[in-house]
Order: C-alpha cells, then sequence, then structure tokens
C-alpha cells in the first residue's frame, strides 16, 4: 500500500502594505483548480489548497507584519524562524516603488538563513514606471521575480518558477503506524491530553522531541498499532502577541495537519464558541484528514452533569456543522475520562479511512440517489451524472463521478450526495473528497484532478 507525501507549503512573507494578500488573491483566481469551500465555515482567507499545471501546493498569507512600533524585531524573527520549520518555500515580497526599507533587509536576511528556496517578488510593478529595480539585487536573493497584482502581470511567470522547484507530491511507501495530531488554540490542555494519552497505552515505544520545532512526539503501541502522536504549540488568538504571529502560527498546525492521518481538535470546556477553534477544524477538512472534535478540562467546569453536557453538544455541534461527520467527545486528562476512547475512536476513523467500495455498488448507490434528488444545474444546464469509481492512491477517501455539465453541479448539491454517501456506507469522522469530472474532455480516462503522479 502507498499514501500520498504532504503537500508543499509555499509562505508569502513581507513588511505591511508590500501586497501581500493582494498577491495571494489574484494566485487563487489565476489557478486552474480551486478546492471548494462550503458554506458555513468560519475561516479566513489566510490560507488555501492551491494547483498549477498539475502540482498542488498549500499558499500561506502571513497578513499582518506590523511596523516596528511594537516588537518589531522579535515579531519578524518569531515568524521566519516558523517559515524555515514548516514552509518548503519562503516568497519574500517587497515594493517596486519604495526604496529597500531595513525592515525588507532583515526580512531577506533571515528568510536566506532558513536555507529553503527564497523568491524576491517585486510588487506594484505598474507603480513604479522608469525605477531602477535592479538596486534589488542587493538584498541577495535569487530568483526575483517582477509582478503587479492590480495587472497580473507576472504572476505565470511566478507559479511557473515556483512549480519548477517545489518538492513533487511523490508516492512513498506506507508504514502501519497511525499519526495523530494535538491541534488547537495555547492552553486548552493539548500538552496535559499529549501527557495522559502517552501513559495510557499498553506500552510506550519511545518519547522523543521532533525535529520540527515545536511539535513533539511520543511513539506509543495501543491494541497492536504503533501510534505516533504529535504535539503542536497552537494557534494564538489575534491581538495576544501580534498579528503577524497570529497569522503565521497556522504554518506550524497545518505542517502537523499534512502529517497526521487523524487530528484531535481540542475545544476548551470553559471557552465555547470561538471561531479559531472552527477555523483549525476547517483546516483538518481542506486536508482530508480524519477529525476528532475534543473538549477539554471538563473536570473542571462548574455543573459538570449529563444536563450540563446535553446543553452544550448542540452549541458544538452547530458550531461545527461543516463537519457533521467529527465525533464529539469530553475529556479530562487531570481524570483520564474518555482519554483511552480517542485511541479506539482514532482506529476506527483509520479504518473508515481505508474502506474500499466496490465500483458496481457506488454505482447502483450513485444511480438511486441521482433518481431521488436529480441534479438542477445552473444556467439551464442540468448536469448528468454517469458512474464513479473511488481513488486507489488516495489517502483520504475520494471518489471520482464522471458525467457532463458537472462544473454546474451546485455545492448544496454535492453536499447532498455526501451525506446520502456517508448514510449508505459510513465513513465516521474522516473527510471525504468527491471530484465531478466531464468524462469526454481532459480526465476522461479517468485521471483525477488530485491523483499523484507515479512518475
Amino acid at each position: 500500500m502507498k499514501m500520498a507525501k504532504k503537500l508543499p507549503i509555499v509562505a508569502i512573507v513581507g513588511r505591511a502594505n508590500v501586497g501581500k494578500s493582494s498577491l495571494f488573491n489574484v494566485i487563487l483566481e489565476r489557478r486552474e483548480a480551486i478546492v471548494a469551500r462550503e458554506a458555513g465555515t468560519t475561516r479566513d482567507s489566510i490560507m488555501a489548497k492551491a494547483e498549477y499545471k498539475g502540482q498542488h501546493f498549500w499558499l500561506v498569507d502571513t497578513a499582518g507584519m506590523k511596523n516596528p512600533e511594537d516588537d518589531f524585531e522579535f515579531t519578524i524573527q518569531e515568524q521566519i524562524i516558523q517559515a524555515a520549520d514548516s514552509a518548503d518555500v519562503i516568497w519574500v515580497v517587497v515594493e517596486a516603488d519604495i526604496p529597500i526599507t531595513e525592515e525588507d533587509r532583515r526580512v531577506a536576511k533571515m528568510a536566506l538563513r532558513s536555507r529553503k528556496p527564497v523568491f524576491l517578488i517585486i510588487n506594484k510593478l505598474d507603480k513604479a514606471k522608469g525605477a531602477d529595480l535592479t538596486v534589488f539585487d542587493r538584498l541577495g536573493i535569487k530568483p526575483i521575480v517582477r509582478t503587479s497584482t492590480t495587472q497580473s502581470k507576472g504572476i505565470e511567470q511566478l507559479l511557473d518558477t515556483l512549480i519548477s522547484v517545489i518538492p513533487k507530491a511523490t508516492l512513498e511507501e506506507a508504514d502501519d503506524r497511525l499519526r495523530i495530531a494535538l491541534l488547537g488554540r495555547p492552553n486548552v490542555g493539548k500538552s496535559q491530553l499529549f501527557n495522559s494519552l502517552a501513559k495510557k497505552q499498553q506500552a510506550v515505544v519511545a518519547d522523543r522531541a521532533g525535529t520540527t520545532r515545536d511539535i513533539n512526539r511520543a511513539h506509543v503501541r495501543y491494541q497492536e498499532r504503533d501510534i505516533e502522536l504529535m504535539d503542536t504549540a497552537g494557534i494564538r488568538r489575534p491581538g495576544k502577541i501580534g498579528q503577524g504571529i497570529e497569522h503565521f502560527s497556522v504554518i506550524r498546525t497545518l505542517g502537523a495537519i499534512e502529517q497526521a492521518d487523524v487530528c484531535l481538535v481540542l475545544i476548551d470546556a470553559n471557552e465555547i464558541g470561538v471561531q479559531l477553534d472552527q477555523k483549525i477544524a476547517g483546516m483538518v477538512n481542506d486536508a482530508g484528514k480524519g477529525l476528532i472534535l475534543v473538549v477539554s478540562k471538563w473536570d473542571i467546569v462548574e455543573e459538570k452533569t449529563a444536563y450540563r453536557r446535553d446543553e452544550l453538544a448542540p452549541k458544538i455541534a452547530n458550531d461545527f456543522q461543516f463537519v457533521p461527520w467529527a465525533p464529539l467527545v469530553f475529556t479530562s486528562a487531570v481524570s483520564g475520562q474518555n482519554v483511552t476512547k480517542l485511541f479506539d475512536l482514532a482506529l476506527e476513523i483509520d479504518n473508515e479511512r481505508h474502506k474500499r467500495i466496490a465500483t458496481s455498488g457506488l454505482n447502483k448507490w450513485l444511480r438511486q440517489a441521482v433518481d431521488s434528488h436529480p441534479p438542477a444545474g445552473l444556467k439551464n444546464h442540468s448536469p448528468k451524472l454517469n458512474y464513479m469509481v473511488q481513488e486507489d492512491d488516495n489517502p483520504t477517501p475520494a471518489f471520482k463521478i464522471f458525467g457532463s455539465h458537472t462544473r454546474y453541479v451546485h455545492w448544496s448539491y454535492r453536499r447532498y450526495l455526501e451525506h446520502s454517501l456517508r448514510e449508505k456506507y459510513n465513513f465516521s469522522g474522516t473527510a471525504l473528497q468527491l471530484w465531478f469530472i466531464e468524462k469526454h474532455v481532459t480526465h476522461k480516462h479517468g485521471d483525477s484532478p488530485t491523483k499523484v503522479s507515479k512518475n
């Protein structure tokens, strides 16, 4: 059995107002395939899965580096260090119409120290007519790409250069180890749960500090299965330390998600309804991983009664209605309540992620689903869905549905099909991917837009 490697991560860094967010947005609009986000999530646009000429990658916008009036030096250093740890490529953005600033020099210097591929993007080219842009050579970064996001100039050159250097999502042999990541905001109880999980298993194989900064790892064994636990540092809420760090800490979490099979998103029992918790769950969903929603610190919640739990559960389910398939568990790392249950659930989810459905059964289900509720379509084009297959080399349960006018399948109909598929075949606790493919065009022979090349 084989599985895909994690997707490359591209981080956009630079001082404030150089056009990082504009670059982020224009690339998402120009990429060949956009991974759709369903309505109902509360994430902001700081990261997205992108594709260009068959190469998939994560694009992360730091979006908040401040000027030097408050802890600028610390903020810059922390962001670039995080980029060096988790990103595969760093884009340093400067303004074509403004001479090199001290902040630009600092960003460039620390980006180069990362020893990761670094691009210099001279943005706002439209505002610098006649300017001598060779002065930016002094920053010592190659390659240099000149862009104008308002005029969409230089974007294709930038992306062509990018896909020539980012790691290909090649296939690798999968081991039998189940990787579980603990995710959440700081102080929601991740480290306590991490330690409790490490003690609850039948035998500890090894504990070691992770090679990736702020990801601690423990190798344990449970039910005759090797499990690797990954404890992340956590995403801070905006305003706590500095907007730049808040946005950029996403990269650490994203790196852990890409390595994991199943993710535990911790929710503080004393702080229900925090949008950042929903954002993290959305990242897991986008990455196609298994997901368990874990309410932590249940032992210290006042009025810890069955009625209180029954009162909170619907509220949490409403907040996370975009992942209704994710199980919800109330835990206490101190008392050990439901800690072992997390291992059992993770193993069950892993089984669901490896479930194979016969093509004949899938097509019988598809005919019944379409007959019960035909797709309405858009712009006077009614999609016709003819047949489907399950992908072989995708670690996420993924299905290719072939037909005509598939581009007009509405997101609500995608949701209907997923709900119906889960009713029939379960897939509890894991994200699913449904790909709608025109049978007479690019993918007529069954090549999936996400299938990893075997070359």
